[in-house]
């Protein structure tokens, strides 16, 4: 557990990273752009204004959280029938889509400013220290499985 501890520093620096650059890719390739009317939807979910713009960016941020489950869902898939991913042969579909469901999540904490690997890194401290994710805990009558 102390390696854990001693790397959560780099954790949240390459999640700062992996925030910035997936959530980059999206908006340069115009997943935050509402084509038809030329609306950035960044704007919608960062300065709700009104009313109406606030259900936009709820229903954006349901959305995006959405397609992450979607994503999930297909890996699930893909591991139930022990396929190779259709786009990227070379890899299990499972794979593929675990690094979608990272790049969709990590594309919106970025579109909501969060600052993920800070989070992330938090999380995996917090996580160390907790009780019922001790194995000898787990084991227990009533204790995780998984």
């Amino acid at each position: 557990m102390t390696n854990v501890l001693a790397e959560i520093g780099r954790v949240e620096v390459a999640g700062d990273k992996l925030q910035e650059v997936c959530h980059g890719a999206s908006v340069a390739a115009g997943w935050w752009k509402h084509h038809p009317t030329g609306l950035n939807l960044l704007d919608v979910v960062n300065d709700p204004n009104g009313p109406l713009e606030h259900l936009l960016g709820d229903m954006l941020v349901g959305t995006k959280l959405a397609l992450c489950h979607s994503e999930l869902s297909e890996g699930l898939e893909g591991h139930r029938k022990s396929r190779m991913d259709d786009h990227l042969p070379q890899y299990p579909m499972l794979a593929c889509e675990l690094a979608d469901c990272i790049i969709r999540a990590f594309d919106l904490a970025g579109a909501l400013r969060y600052n993920l690997g800070e989070v992330i890194a938090a999380k995996l401290a917090y996580n160390a220290q907790r009780a019922d994710h001790k194995p000898e805990n787990r084991v227990k009558d009533g204790g995780k499985a998984y």
